[in-house]
């Protein structure tokens, strides 16, 4: 089962980095690649990556240090709070081609969030 989540964490990790990086370093490309970025300021789009950012941290870090574990399932639940955000944001844009993704993301957060509490 370790291994199992360890295989979780980094895909669902991975995911967040990608995304938090093009929301705060590459948001000129995002703006091409996502439509609602050009919608939503700039500042909002920057905090949304930093925090996906810090949740991926928070994903790995604390386990595999060893190192106040109890972060992990935290970092996760916080990211499904993100991506349920996210997912109600694309809903109400009706954007409904996104809802896959946060579906799979949101599915893989509870896998950790549980599987580390």
């Amino acid at each position: 089962m370790n291994v199992t989540l360890w295989i979780v964490q980094i895909i669902l990790a991975s995911g967040f980095v990608y995304s938090g990086w093009m929301k705060t370093i590459r948001i000129e490309s995002s703006k091409k690649t996502w439509a609602w970025v050009n919608d939503v300021p700039k500042s909002l789009v920057v905090l949304i990556g930093i925090a996906e950012l810090l949740g991926a941290l928070g994903l790995v870090f604390p386990w595999a240090l060893n190192i106040a574990t109890v972060l992990t399932p935290i970092a996760a639940i916080a990211l499904v709070v993100v991506t349920l955000l996210g997912m109600l944001f694309h809903i109400r844009r009706k954007e409904y081609r996104e809802l896959g993704v946060n579906i799979f993301f949101i599915v893989l957060a509870l896998i950790v969030a549980f599987g580390r509490l």
